[in-house]
């Protein structure tokens, strides 16, 4: 009975003739696992109205997704290559598409917690599938421009997620964006199935398991930490995480010193492609996911836009990913990827900067351009470093450079979210304080101190406490000054404070700015200094080109249904 592709590239006659079509399906496969973070970014109002969420559950509602993501890819991405890289891409979204569903039907914090902690399991088996399957699939000639239609896609998928969600919420309410996951994977699932052919490594007698759960232990702990640390304090839990994943990496990398199979070769650090594209697409996603942190809660709680503007108002940013892909696609070649990077990330660096102009008056109007230069900028340096990392590997361990690549990504994003979230959130709490303090001394009235307190955690609360504020001053000013009279005096109070609030986040932004654009800009130097020059290619690149031309195999060859 024919139900799909059973022979696999190398025992075809030439080139797949289906391979773009496979190439649509690992998009697809990929826009729905990036897509399930951004887009909750936007559902994250719903949910804590609906679900009662306090701020630490709403944290762990969006970061619950990302421990099991980026600490199991690298063992999963071996496990993969060994017995099915197109096994584990269907596997991976059909447990994505589970825990979707169950994740639309709990009504709890932990309860939606623990589905996205399962989405987040497949993710991790999806995530290196994708690359593996991408550079299997790919005559290496077509390689570089399957991987930047691939790392477009990436791009798309970080302005689109909050473009969906915001359509859905508009008559539907959170649970709809896990819905949406569902359709899409299975999708993915029977197109797996049916149009990308299958692919595992040959030769590869045993899996490093004690290598692959030490980089469970100190991947998961250091995510862990860095969530942890800087949103909750350091209490003895994030200490210990810390520790935990300081003396597991210690373990993993003398144990994969050692060990003559290792799952990651950590000798392969000391070639300057990887090191460098590894190093340039941690630092990129820090500042890319952190300033999309913050910019969508300006978008939303400042310039008061609805979830659906806001994905609107992103899509600049997705269109100038493409422009960047095809420029990398013309640069790479004629300059080589150091110079091509290097730009990208140099790019990169303007956008943010241009983002410490904002202020209380600023209009979207001052988002848009740097909005273009950075998909500009993701588009000049994603592909390239991907396809760097991607060529670092033999054939036999494209699902772990698959894996790699996507835990650079995943660490980058967190580091980002934690770092600039930090700064973020402190520059924000101070500057109300320092407003309030402000107000009262020039004879402003003067906000409760349980109040400030309150409107200090972020600025959703502030605009909820403005209000609050506002009515409370009314309803006691009522029997004095009547109702009508009562009402505008609140609605005066509660607009001062929303004025102070806004001015107060905007500043923060600004400022936030300022030290993701430093971030970036010294890592950008570092990763100029560390990336080899024009022509150099890397070991394993080399050494699996040669083997193909002493076999006589170009790449992928034709298909056959059974």
């Amino acid at each position: 009975m024919r139900l799909g592709i059973s022979r696999p590239v190398d025992a075809m006659d030439g080139p797949y003739k289906r391979r773009w079509w496979a190439l649509g399906v690992l998009c697809i496969s990929l826009l729905i696992i990036v897509m399930a973070n951004t887009s909750l970014t936007v559902a994250a109002p719903d949910m804590v109205q609906s679900l009662g969420l306090g701020s630490s559950d709403l944290q762990w509602v969006i970061d619950g997704y990302t421990v099991p993501y980026a600490a199991l890819m690298l063992i999963l991405g071996a496990v993969g290559d060994k017995y099915s890289r197109r096994g584990a891409l269907v596997l991976g979204l059909l447990v994505f598409a589970g825990a979707s569903v169950a994740g639309s039907l709990v009504d709890s914090a932990g309860g939606v917690i623990a589905s996205r902690a399962a989405m987040g399991v497949g993710a991790a088996m999806i995530m290196p599938a994708t690359l593996s399957l991408l550079a299997a699939t790919f005559p290496r000639a077509e390689r570089a421009k399957a991987i930047t239609i691939w790392t477009a896609t990436a791009g798309l998928a970080i302005a689109v997620g909050p473009l969906v969600a915001g359509a859905l919420l508009e008559d539907h309410g959170w649970a709809s964006t896990f819905l949406i996951n569902v359709p899409i994977a299975l999708l993915g699932a029977v197109g797996a199935l049916f149009l990308v052919p299958p692919s595992k490594a040959e030769n590869v007698e045993k899996i490093d398991y004690i290598g692959g759960l030490l980089s469970v232990i100190w991947v998961g702990s250091l995510i862990y930490m860095i969530i942890e640390g800087p949103h909750f304090g350091w209490s003895a839990k994030a200490i210990t995480a810390a520790v935990v994943a300081g003396v597991g990496l210690v373990c993993f990398v003398l144990w994969e010193l050692r060990h003559p199979r290792p799952v990651l070769d950590v000798r392969r650090f000391a070639q300057r492609a990887f090191a460098g594209s590894t190093l340039a697409v941690a630092l990129f996603f820090l500042a890319v996911f952190g300033a999309f942190y913050y910019l969508t809660q300006h978008l939303q709680f400042v310039l008061g836009y609805s979830p659906l503007d806001t994905g609107v108002r992103m899509l600049p940013l997705a269109g100038a990913v493409f422009v960047g892909g095809a420029l990398t696609a013309f640069l790479t070649p004629r300059f080589g990827m150091k110079i091509t990077v290097a730009l990208g990330m140099t790019v990169g660096t303007v956008a943010i900067a241009l983002l410490t102009r904002v202020d209380a008056s600023s209009s979207y109007d001052a988002f848009v351009l740097p909005l273009v230069i950075l998909g500009l900028a993701i588009g000049l340096s994603l592909s390239p470093c991907t396809n760097a990392i991607m060529g670092s590997f033999p054939e036999s361990q494209l699902g772990v450079g698959g894996a790699v690549n996507s835990t650079s990504i995943e660490l980058g994003g967190s580091l980002g979210i934690a770092i600039l979230g930090t700064v973020l959130a402190k520059t924000y709490s101070s500057n109300l304080a320092d407003a309030a303090e402000k107000a009262a001394a020039h004879g402003g009235p003067k906000l409760p101190e349980r109040a400030l307190t309150a409107a200090q955690d972020s600025v959703g609360a502030g605009l909820y406490v403005a209000r609050e504020v506002g009515e409370q001053v009314a309803k006691q000013a009522a029997p004095k000054l009547g109702a009508q009279k009562a009402a505008e005096v609140g609605a005066q109070q509660a607009q001062s404070v929303v004025e102070a609030v806004h001015k107060a986040f905007s500043d923060a932004v600004a400022h936030t700015s300022v030290v993701g654009a430093v971030v970036l800009g010294v890592g950008t130097v570092v990763v100029a200094l560390l990336l080899p020059r024009k022509g150099a290619q890397p070991r394993a690149a080399a050494e699996s080109a040669e083997a193909e031309a002493a076999s006589g195999k170009g790449g992928a060859r034709e298909d056959e249904r059974v």
